[in-house]
């Protein structure tokens, strides 16, 4: 009653006790005690309610023991309450809850006990509703609305109260929540508001002096002075000023006029620092969440404690919510400082409360959970107490609790054994949840959450193919369930590769399907799906972002729209491409949106990408040159040919059919051959190079070498990109007299001349080199304006100086394809047991063999059972000492295995029997060559008989030798093992000699090779560390060279001269010839080589400059960083001389590892706002420069930023390899924006600035002039660059005064990059869109099309009109209007002046025009032979003064009588009025003519009306007079004209009737209802036949899409009128052309069942025809093979059989059908007939040995008849 007194005063006065007497408290019931009560009786009645007196009974009893307040029954229930809360938890219910997530949308709310909540974005607050509802009235977003993550963080406390929970077909609920104040607060009045009090608030507005704070409180306004929000907001950090909606935890400060007015304070001190006491007068019914309370313990039990509080309210506290600190020393009567109010119950008031020290003082946060935690899975969590209703709770690794419901203790409910969750137990775990209002982890024990893939959204990325289990359907999709609250969404246009019109027929719910993510947005739970096959199964690589589409990246798109300038591409992610029209495809498309549908998955390929802009630029045009986008593919052989292969490309779906030489198979023109005679057709070939596509066919390459060099990038993809100096791997293409000419990859060619092809001196060119071989060839200069290349290809320019590294190599990779010819020829051999056994002859390998020959040379022949089909020999050297005779059995050792000519080699050597220990990687031997083949020589180890291998060649241009250089059998020589295990053909692979240094190896002069042959061997006994005097000989920039005696010389390095260098000195300067100098020895060699160790020669390179650091360190520094200033850069050769001294800084190594890196300049960061220089590398017209920068970095120059002052041709002054100072202006993501305005680069110079830098559309302002370039001109207008990232558009009426009809005009007049001046019109910043004039009245520049064009300028015929009247001088106003105006074309205005005209002669503008002349006669119907249109004059007077009346009564009707009209009232003279009058009736005769015509093509009412006259019984014309209203949408008086049409056509016409009435179903169907549509169906079937007004309803639900009653239709059909053949046919075309081919194929066995025997054969033939037009053509074909072979003499069959298979059939099934039906015995008219078909099929698709064929056959039947006949 306390709280009904305070909510509604009774009148009269208040009653004051007596003094001295104080009122007694009225004691509250024990709130607890009733919620028990409550739910006992609950329970009792629902029981009674079902009649369950099973169930009544106990609840009887309970209830009743309950009232009378029996400990034990108290104690059970109190346990019981402890855990309840999600049972408990009810509409109206107050909580606190803590924000978990924050979206446009809701807010999701974390709850007590693990439960959670959400608020919708309608139920923060009143004045945050009004303004939601005001945006979307307005359709524009207002500034003073904030989104819900600007007003709100995940982990803010607020107080919510339920208002909804939904239970969903699964089980889960949904608990709606709400936070606005006004429910939250509903339990308070405002005159029980009082200081002190904690209230939940919500900013309502915002004022000078401070905040207007909604408490929900009535009648009362809250208001919040700055000066007590001022910390708050500093520290919440979220603008300067409280926003509308804002939640806020409000501090009752002070209480004016009896509550109406409050005084509130957010200070987080304050808030922090409140808690809720007895004087503040709290209720039960008014009690909020969040209060802090001093309470004490009332009992203790092991699920909690039950407490009190205020001194009569009573509360539990569960285990989950216990200090952790304290949870085991409360006992009764112990006093709780500070407790939290969690939850009040609306019926019960039951109050649940919390110690957890987060929650003790108000406006606190709880503790957060790791992100890296969320879906841990923990090995050892232990079990700290286990409670059989709810769950366990478990210490994880960390120390923190966790708790695990039930339900996830174990797999099943029968599997959970409780003997487990013992305390002390330890068990394997998985985090799934975290519960902010428990700061407790929530855990899983279930193996199947443990190993789940996805626990949350963010566990999913986007292109993961994930299993789902479907859901739901609906229109906008199909829901599908992707792990336990994962849901995604695969929208109706991704539930195929096709769009499904009836998806519940493919899809049902409960079905699982694998799909592909194609956005995944972890915060706003977004997950989006696809089920087209050709992106789930996809391969290629997933498009996700802008930054990962480089130019060449092909991947699978799907087109979301295609129009006529091309199509729109989608990616993953919401990435988007255009594929422009040329890009489409090789032939050219005029219609995409008839070529391409929307959903069609489709491969594009990237071409260019601006992801700042988020511009994507694809092609569809991948068939054209397949390889060359793919790098590397995989073939499939489909011929062999002598000179190579014919493949077909496996990637590309069109099976690009190209050509691999044979020449091409292997870097080794001998494997070539080899693997040519391995292979065959149907063999795929893996990792086939794209070389070129000149000519008939794409050539193919296997050669590794050349594929190594496409993937290392060392290869060249256009002649621009070659620079001197460069290695390139290729092959030779033509060997000439003169020179060898090589081709590299993508088609590019060079010519190594005679004098650059060897080290070697070289007479014919044909001994060096040969057609196909792969070659490294070193560029030596280009002829850019030839396009020419000349290169070098001897072996000391080519090679990387580790001779034995190279060698290796190219032996390595001869074995590899030598193992690769073995395995094809193991194929060859199991297809084939006559193929000799060549796989298992391996050199080192034992035979017992018998000496079949002994030929002349000493050499001999053998054979056995283990080399049956081989030549098998061995050389007189290799027989040794043996007595050989035919017939003698000797064993032999395989030396090498020729499978191109099966023959084997073998020796007899004893030493090569020996045992074979292991050796040693890179050890040095001893051999002996034993068999030298092309590439490589076996030797033996003679120490141990094993063979190894030894490249003949150490590198691929080492292909000449002279006859005293080259290997002979029996020679011994230095060999390097490079493998010391045998590999699959028997043999060690070495190198010869030991292994070289990796050194740079320099040119040598021709005279040092001379003074090498002069001078003889010379002994000393110097070493290194001995002191020597000699005497200066000659003096090089870099070296000294030093006699030491007559016979010994020595050198000195520049860098060993001086102790100390100074910078720009020359050390060996200090030096004469003569001069007697002291030195120690440091190292030196044999004098024959006149090579000093480690002495270089320093050379000026093109790209960088050589220094030597030491004599056996040697440096580069490249250009752009020998010197910060320009001049220096571009004449380097003046400022560095050889053997000047410079100081330098190591900034690394190159890739060889033997240079060092320098820099003059010292470590270039290459940071924002710093200068630099650079060198031009490319000049693209109309965008800008490309500048090498120092470090090898790159950087882009817009055409904006190359000069204070925009220039016609701003880039005429540059050139490749300019050097520039450059001015950074931004440097992100590895892209450099570089700037060279001299403003820039010279700051301090105060230079004047012509074209100021407009960086962002804040830089333009309305009224300005500018200028900029033309980028484009599209139908829109002419797009105009103001600076690299900013477009103007420019209309075309704003672009000349002159009126221009074809806009190719201004494509020659405005080319792309011509310099402008331009005026500012308008600026919609936030749309980004500027509008521009170039008319010379804006911008005082000439127009930009000359007047002698002769065009017609916009309102020049109204100027020469209304010349020398008063309007003249508004004319150009009028006409600035005009060309203001949003039309593009003055056409626009002829247009407008001929509907003004039409305007003044309709009847009622005409009425008021001859109303506003009273003196003026008018004349309706003229004369009885009238036309019958009315004419409201045909004469005028002549007299002046009624002109004048005319025009002064006109003045009062302005808006009859537009401007541009007015020269019509213009006095004129008695003739021009004659004129006008003859003109006036010529046109009347001619409309009286044309009305008279009868093509003429009615135009009105009347006109229909008038032709139904004359052909009531004409469908056509009621059907055209019903389609003339429907057009101007007047629904009801088609329907009239058609009920006309119906009672007007005689009832003769039945085909004319039903026309009709086909309509009107069409009407009835399109804009009427389904009950309107069958009423006009009931009437159609009375007045007609009814199958045809049946079917003509079925065909008008097809074609309107309405399958579904179609379907219903049809079933209603086949029972009316199951005897009608047609109806059969007609239900399975459309089932066919649903794609329902098994439902097809039900319906004929009814229709055969149906339908009498004498019509199965008609009826099986036509189902047929239709599974060839729309269905399986298989199936079709068994249709028509199952008739003919019941009966095969129904020639009409054969003959629709052929018809049918001629169109669709390939030429190998319609031959077999004719020769089929030639072999029948028929009569002989109808095999003339087959006959004659076969020989005229034979004719047109056939050959001439094929139609002689058909002759043939027709004589044998003849002669075979006649002869019948004859006997």
């Amino acid at each position: 009653m306390a709280s009904m007194e305070e909510n509604f005063p009774r009148g009269g006065i208040q009653k004051k006790p007596p003094e001295g007497k104080t009122p007694k408290p009225k004691l509250e019931r024990d709130n607890l005690f009733d919620v028990c009560c409550l739910r006992a009786l609950d329970y009792l009645l629902r029981a009674l309610c079902s009649q369950n007196l099973t169930a009544a009974l106990p609840a009887c009893y309970f209830y009743s023991k309950l009232q009378q307040g029996l400990p034990e029954i108290n104690n059970y229930i109190h346990s019981m309450l402890f855990f309840s809360l999600s049972q408990a938890l009810s509409e109206g219910m107050l909580l606190l809850g803590c924000i978990k997530e924050v979206s446009d949308y809701e807010l999701t709310i974390s709850l007590p006990n693990g439960l959670s909540g959400f608020v919708p974005v309608t139920q923060i607050s009143d004045a945050y509703s009004k303004l939601l509802s005001k945006q979307v009235a307005q359709g524009e977003l207002l500034e003073e609305l904030s989104s819900l993550p600007d007003l709100y963080s995940p982990g803010t406390l607020v107080r919510c109260i339920v208002t909804s929970i939904e239970k969903s077909d699964d089980g889960h609920r949904s608990v709606k929540l709400s936070i606005d104040p006004k429910k939250v607060n509903k339990g308070l009045s405002s005159t029980a508001l009082a200081a002190g009090m904690l209230l939940s608030g919500s900013v309502s507005s915002l004022e000078d002096h401070g905040y207007l704070i909604d408490i929900g409180v009535t009648g009362t306004h809250a208001f919040l002075p700055h000066q007590k929000a001022k910390n708050y907001i500093k520290a919440v950090k979220k603008g300067p000023d409280l926003r509308i909606g804002q939640s806020l935890n409000c501090l009752v400060v002070e209480v004016k006029n009896e509550g109406r007015a409050v005084c509130l304070s957010i200070d987080r001190s304050e808030v922090a620092a409140s808690t809720a006491t007895e004087r503040q007068n709290w209720t039960l019914s008014n009690l909020l969440p969040g209060l802090v309370v001093k309470a004490r313990v009332q009992k203790v039990a092991p699920l909690g404690m039950k407490l009190t509080f205020l001194s009569y309210f009573t509360g539990i506290v569960d285990f989950m919510h216990m200090d952790p600190e304290k949870s085991m020393n409360y006992s009764p009567d112990q006093v709780v400082r500070r407790a939290c109010v969690l939850s009040v119950h609306p019926v019960s008031r039951a109050v649940r409360l919390t110690l957890l020290p987060s929650f003790l003082h108000p406006g606190g946060a709880p503790r957060q959970l790791p992100e890296q935690r969320m879906g841990a899975v923990l090995e050892e969590a232990t079990v700290k107490a286990f409670y059989k209703q709810f769950g366990a709770v478990f210490e994880l690794d960390d120390g923190t609790l966790a708790f695990a419901r039930l339900k996830h203790l174990s797999k099943t409910r029968k599997s959970f054994k409780p003997a487990a969750f013992k305390e002390g137990c330890k068990h394997k775990c998985r985090i799934i949840d975290y519960s902010l209002m428990d700061e407790m982890c929530v855990v899983s024990l279930k193996h199947q959450v443990i190993e789940a893939r996805f626990l949350q959204h963010q566990d999913i990325h986007t292109g993961d193919v994930v299993q789902g289990k479907v859901i739901s359907l609906k229109p906008i999709g199909m829901q599908v369930k992707v792990a336990d609250g994962i849901r995604g969404l695969v929208p109706s246009l991704h539930l195929s590769d096709v769009i499904l019109k009836q998806p519940e027929k493919k899809y049902s719910i409960g079905d699982e399907v694998k799909c592909r993510v194609l956005e995944c947005n972890p915060e706003g739970k977004k997950l989006i799906l696809t089920l087209k096959k050709s992106l789930v199964q996809s391969k290629l690589p997933v498009l996700s972002n802008y930054e990962d589409a480089k130019p060449g990246l092909i991947t699978h798109g799907f087109v979301v729209c295609a129009r006529e300038f091309g199509c729109i591409v989608k990616f993953y992610n919401d990435v988007k491409g255009l594929v422009p029209k040329n890009e489409l495809s090789s032939e050219p498309i005029s219609c995409p949106e008839k070529v391409f549908y929307e959903g069609q998955v489709l491969k594009v390929m990237v071409l260019k990408c601006e992801p700042q802009q988020e511009r994507l630029l694809l092609s569809f045009r991948l068939s054209s040159k397949p390889g060359q986008d793919k790098g590397v593919v995989d073939v499939k052989i489909l011929k062999k040919k002598d000179n190579g292969l014919e493949v077909s490309i496996l990637e590309d779906e069109d099976n690009v059919v190209a050509w691999i030489p044979t020449l091409h198979l292997s870097d080794f023109v001998a494997t070539s051959k080899l693997l040519w005679h391995c292979l065959r057709e149907g063999d795929v070939l893996p990792r086939v190079l794209y070389l070129s596509d000149k000519g008939e066919h794409i050539i193919l390459s296997r050669k590794s070498a050349v594929i190594s060099a496409v993937h290392e990038e060392q290869v060249v993809r256009s002649f621009s990109e070659i620079q001197p100096g460069m290695l390139l791997t290729g092959y030779v293409r033509n060997v000439m007299p003169f020179g060898v000419f090589v081709e590299f990859p993508f088609g590019v060619t060079g010519l190594a001349p005679k004098v650059s092809m060897s080290d070697k001196f070289v007479t014919d060119t044909k001994d060096h080199f040969v057609v196909g071989q792969t070659v490294i060839a070193k560029v030596m200069s280009i002829d850019e304006e030839k396009q020419r290349v000349l290169l070098n290809l001897k072996v000391s320019e080519c090679s990387s100086g580790d001779s034995a590294a190279e060698s290796f190599a190219v032996l390595n990779q001869y074995f590899k394809e030598l193992k690769e010819i073995r395995n094809l020829l193991r194929r060859v051999l199991l297809s084939n047991s006559d193929f000799p056994n060549i796989c298992e002859l391996v050199p080192g390998k034992r035979l017992h063999l018998i000496v079949q020959d002994v030929r002349e040379d000493g050499s001999a022949l053998f054979s056995g059972n283990s080399v049956t089909g081989l030549t098998v020999t061995a050389t007189r050297y290799h027989l040794g000492d043996k007595n050989i005779a035919p017939g003698v059995k000797r064993k032999a050792v395989v030396l090498h295995v020729d499978a191109l000519t099966s023959e084997v080699h073998v020796s007899l050597r004893e030493e090569l029997f020996k045992q074979r220990p292991k050796r040693v990687k890179n050890s040095q031997h001893s051999a002996m060559v034993q068999h030298i083949t092309e590439h490589f020589a076996i030797v033996a180890l003679p120490e141990t008989g094993q063979l190894a291998a030894v490249p003949i060649a150490c590198h691929f241009n080492d292909t000449f030798r002279f006859d005293s250089e080259k290997l002979r059998v029996g020679q011994t020589i230095s060999v390097t093992l490079k493998t010391v295990k045998e590999n699959d053909h028997g043999v060690l692979l070495a190198v010869q000699g030991p292994a070289k240094k990796n050194a740079f190896v320099r040119v040598r002069n021709e005279s040092e090779t001379v003074l090498e042959e002069m001078l003889p061997a010379v002994k000393h006994s110097l070493s290194p560390g001995d002191v020597v005097t000699g005497t200066v000989k000659s003096i090089k920039p870099t070296h000294v060279t030093v006699a030491i005696d007559d016979k010994l010389m020595g050198s000195i390095h520049a860098s060993r001269i001086l102790d100390e260098v100074p910078i720009g000195s020359f050390p060996t300067s200090t030096l004469k010839a003569g001069q007697k100098v002291t030195a120690r020895v440091i190292g030196g060699r044999d004098v024959n080589t006149h090579r000093w160790e480690n002495m270089y020669m320093y050379n000026m390179l093109k790209h960088w400059l050589e220094v030597d650091v030491a004599p056996d360190i040697r440096g580069r520094v490249p250009h752009l960083l020998l010197s910060l200033n320009t001049k220096v850069l571009k004449h380097p050769e003046k400022n560095f001389k050889n053997g000047q001294a410079i100081s330098a800084t190591v900034t690394g190594t190159d890739a060889s590892e033997t240079n060092l890196c320098l820099s003059l300049t010292g470590i270039q960061s290459l940071e924002q706002d710093t200068i630099t220089v650079g060198m031009v590398t490319k000049v693209t017209p109309h965008i800008g420069l490309t500048i090498a920068l120092p470090g090898g970095k790159t950087g882009k120059v817009s055409i904006f930023h190359l000069n204070d002052t925009y220039t016609e041709d701003p880039l005429g002054n540059f050139k490749v390899d300019k050097i520039v100072r450059c001015y950074i202006l931004s440097n992100e993501n590895g892209k450099i924006q570089l700037s060279l305005r001299e403003s820039r680069l010279n700051p301090k110079k105060n230079s004047k600035v012509e074209d100021i830098e407009i960086t962002s559309i804040k830089d333009v302002k309305k009224g300005q002039l500018v200028r900029g370039y033309v980028k484009s001109i599209t139908a829109s207008g002419v797009f105009f660059g103001l600076s690299s990232s900013l477009l103007g558009r420019i209309l075309f009426q704003n672009v000349s005064p002159y009126f221009v009809q074809k806009h190719s005009l201004y494509e020659k007049y405005l080319p792309e990059g011509k310099l402008l001046t331009a005026k500012v019109l308008s600026v919609n910043r936030k749309e980004k869109h500027i509008e521009l004039s170039l008319l010379p009245e804006d911008t005082g520049m000439p127009s930009v099309l000359p007047e002698s064009l002769g065009l017609p300028q916009y309102g020049a015929e109204e100027v020469k009109r209304e010349a020398g009247d008063e309007e003249k001088t508004e004319e150009p106003k009028l006409k600035t209007k005009r060309r203001r105006g949003n039309s593009e074309s003055g056409q626009v205005w002829v247009i407008a002046f001929k509907i003004v005209t039409i305007a003044l002669h309709h009847p009622l503008i005409s009425c008021l025009l001859q109303e506003a002349k009273p003196k003026k006669r008018k004349i309706s119907s003229a004369d009885e032979n009238d036309s019958g249109i009315e004419v409201y004059y045909r004469e005028e007077d002549e007299d002046d003064q009624e002109e004048e009346a005319a025009k002064k009564k006109s003045k009062c009707l302005p808006f009859l009588i537009p401007p541009v009209l007015l020269f019509q009232l213009k006095k004129q003279t008695k003739k021009e009025k004659e004129l006008e009058k003859q003109k006036k009736e010529k046109e009347l005769c001619k409309l009286e003519a044309a009305l008279m015509d009868p093509n003429r093509q009615p135009q009105s009412a009347d006109d229909f009306d008038r032709l139904v006259l004359g052909s009531p019984n004409s469908s056509i014309l009621w059907l055209q007079y019903m389609a003339f209203h429907l057009q101007a949408t007047e629904i009801e008086k088609a329907r009239a004209v058609a009920e006309r049409a119906l009672k007007t056509i005689s009832f003769r016409e039945e085909q004319e009737k039903l026309n009709v009435w086909v309509a009107l179903l069409n009407l009835e169907n399109m804009y009427g209802t389904e009950e309107t549509l069958m009423k006009v169906f009931e009437r159609a079937v009375q007045y007609n036949e009814p199958l045809k007004v049946f079917q003509h309803l079925c065909d008008i639900y097809a074609s309107s899409e309405k399958y579904k009653q179609a379907e219903e239709l049809y079933q209603t059909m086949l029972k009316r009128f199951r005897q009608e053949k047609s109806v059969w046919l007609k239900y399975a075309s459309f089932l066919l052309k649903q794609g329902q081919a098994e439902a097809t194929h039900r319906l004929l066995e009814r229709a055969l069942k149906a339908l009498p025997t004498k019509e199965h054969v008609d009826v099986i033939s036509r189902f047929a025809q239709l599974e060839f037009h729309s269905g399986d053509t298989e199936h079709a074909k068994a249709l028509f093979e199952s008739i003919l072979s019941s009966y095969p003499k129904r020639t009409d069959v054969w003959s629709i059989y052929m018809d049918i298979m001629i169109k669709h059939g390939s030429q190998k099934e319609v031959r077999d059908i004719f020769e089929r039906v030639i072999h029948l015995s028929l009569a002989p008219k109808k095999m003339k007939f087959f006959f004659k078909r076969y020989l005229d099929y034979e004719k047109k698709f056939g050959t001439e040995e094929s139609v002689l064929a058909v002759k043939r056959a027709a004589l044998e039947y003849v002669e075979t008849k006649s002869s019948l006949a004859d006997t």
